[in-house]
């Protein structure tokens, strides 16, 4: 029994790891896109850092937002497997 508990804590830990990579890796892909927005429009100075705040701020917003997509489609699929 102690056997199939250490085997449950492990699948957990690995989806919560699995979680936490592609959080990350849909923030970075935000954040290297958004890099390419003309900020002239909005900011007066688009380098300042009001502008780079406001940046990494929608890199945070959009990268969990895909990354929320991705890892419900996955658990949808897993689910689907099931039946």
């Amino acid at each position: 029994m102690n056997s199939n508990i250490d085997g449950a804590f492990s699948s957990l830990g690995l989806t919560g790891l699995f979680s936490i990579i592609i959080t990350i890796l849909s923030i970075l892909l935000a954040w290297y896109l958004l890099q390419e927005l003309k900020l002239d429009h909005w900011f007066k100075q688009p380098r300042s850092p009001r502008a780079r705040v406001f940046i990494a701020v929608l890199a945070v917003i959009i990268g969990h937002l895909f990354a929320r997509f991705i890892l419900d489609y996955w658990s949808w699929t897993n689910v689907l497997k099931l039946m």
